[in-house]
């Protein structure tokens, strides 16, 4: 795991190689087929060099979810194995990980019109407000939970607000982990705040150049609900914006890179509360990060390292 722009899918492709591997999406964004530009996906030479799974097979107007992505990864991980080869996830949704090593648990479906109700409130309200709301029926999550992550805010709140329970109890109940932490080596990049950042900066238009802003006018002109996940991908928002005349290109390239960073910021956060036992990576050299993995692989596996 590791933030956006970290150079997750260089470090994936050498480890391929190395280790005999396949890759295997952990990404929320890269699901979708319509964002291969704008996402960063795997370029067709890329995914050339190693097999890859669990990449651009979404549309962006079907619903999704990380039930739904563990659903689909468990074949994929036997299909795997059963090829005596490595599986390695690679992504930068931290719930992904946690689904996989930890067990996701059982939430009955929230009410359509709690739903609803939250959402619209969600498209108009100070986002401090639903904090706030939840902060009060259910303490525990909104301590783990930015006030403007708002998608996991509505989601915690219609939860409580659904069933008279905190999403902590359910979590508690969580089915088995389909790699449990003790069986995996897991790995997560913390390159230095302000490289990352720089390296956000540069991508960005980079990407947008490459077929992003294609990309965005073609998703627009579906008419989307707009407050479908798929259409929060990384300067996506900005994106939009310019479409509709309220930005002009370099605006929305300068507030797609501010948003990135912001998101970065919460991964980085992320990694810190929840992968404490986990492989932190520093290093920002690929070949630096490849033998530092290398020896802790060697170590689990029982072999001498090369």
């Amino acid at each position: 795991m590791g933030p956006t722009a970290s150079g997750k899918s260089a470090l994936a492709l050498k480890l391929a190689r190395l280790l005999a591997g396949e890759i295997v999406n952990a990404d929320a964004q890269q699901i979708y087929r319509q964002w291969r530009a704008l996402s960063n996906r795997p370029t067709p030479e890329e995914e050339a060099r190693a097999p890859h799974h669990l990449f651009g097979h979404v549309d962006v107007w079907a619903p999704y979810s990380v039930g739904k992505w563990l659903a689909e990864l468990a074949p994929v991980l036997s299909q795997i194995r059963a090829r005596e080869r490595v599986p390695i996830l690679v992504g930068g949704t931290g719930l992904y990980f946690k689904a996989v090593t930890e067990g996701l648990a059982h939430i009955p479906p929230p009410d359509p019109e709690i739903r609803a109700g939250l959402r619209a409130r969600a498209r108009i309200e100070d986002p401090q407000i639903l904090h706030g709301e939840l902060a009060q029926l259910d303490p525990a999550a909104a301590a783990l939970l930015p006030v403007h992550d708002r998608v996991r805010v509505i989601r915690a709140l219609e939860v409580a607000l659904s069933t008279g329970r905190k999403l902590g109890e359910f979590q508690a109940q969580a089915t088995f982990a389909l790699l449990p932490r003790a069986q995996c080596l897991a790995i997560a990049l913390a390159p230095p705040r302000e490289r990352l950042y720089a390296a956000i900066d540069h991508r960005l238009p980079l990407l947008v150049a490459a077929g992003g802003l294609e990309e965005a006018r073609a998703i627009a002109a579906l008419d989307l609900a707009a407050d479908l996940p798929a259409l929060k991908a990384h300067g996506a928002p900005a994106l939009f914006a310019h479409l509709r005349n309220d930005l002009r290109l370099d605006e929305a390239i300068a507030l797609g890179c501010r948003d990135t960073r912001h998101y970065a910021k919460r991964q980085l956060t992320w990694i810190r509360r929840f992968c404490a036992d986990w492989l932190t990576i520093a290093e920002e050299d690929l070949d630096q990060r490849v033998a530092i993995i290398r020896r802790h692989w060697d170590a689990k596996e029982g072999t001498p390292s090369s």
